[in-house]
């Protein structure tokens, strides 16, 4: 898959720092990894299915993308997962140690508190919702709300339409006037159409 390889004669240069945001299982990681794996060819973090694989702040830098006439030089942070309450032994189900299970549940908790730092680094953010659930969480209302507060733009992806259960359209309705953006973060599926929107958040 080829993507936003649209070229045109004349375009102008636009630097940005994007936040990838959402809540724990949402698909940050696979969503930075596909873009990551396209334009660099490397992934970009470990997507395991253990909650809280991501832990700590990773930005890859450097991504150009050309789309619309705007050539963009990006950075794309991945954040760790949002939750509100964290506890060990639910990593205990997937056979960590209890030990281990009480580091992770220590370094996840930071890394939410982390997370919600990088709202005051980032140029624009792309939140990251599960369509195969119900959206309107707690998480996601907050992520929203101070974004909104921040007056810093953001694109709503409605991720993991390859799943027969997902209703993005739910998504849509609920958040009315904002931008939503079905998403396969793992095929691929309208990533394409995800960064024109974030391009046009950029101008």
């Amino acid at each position: 898959m080829q993507l936003l390889q649209r070229l045109f004669h004349k375009s102008r240069k636009v630097n940005a720092r994007i936040g990838v945001f959402g809540e724990v299982g949402a698909g940050k990681t696979t969503l930075v990894n596909f873009i990551t794996r396209n334009y660099l060819g490397i992934d970009a973090g470990d997507v395991t299915g253990i909650p809280h694989e991501t832990r700590k702040i990773k930005e890859i830098e450097n991504i150009e993308i050309r789309v619309d006439g705007v050539e963009l030089d990006i950075s794309i942070v991945d954040t760790p997962g949002i939750a509100t309450y964290i506890d060990y032994r639910e990593f205990i189900k997937y056979g960590l140690s209890e030990d281990e299970a009480i580091k992770r549940a220590k370094e996840a908790t930071q890394g939410v508190i982390d997370a919600l730092r990088e709202f005051e680094n980032v140029d624009i953010a792309i939140i990251v919702v599960d369509s195969t659930k119900m959206p309107f969480s707690q998480i996601n209302a907050m992520l929203i709300g101070n974004l909104e507060i921040r007056k810093i733009p953001f694109v709503i992806a409605a991720n993991k339409i390859d799943k027969k259960e997902a209703k993005p359209e739910i998504i849509r309705e609920i958040f009315t006037n904002k931008p939503v953006i079905p998403i396969s973060a793992l095929t691929g599926e309208n990533v394409d159409k995800l960064l024109e929107e974030v391009a046009k958040r950029m101008r």
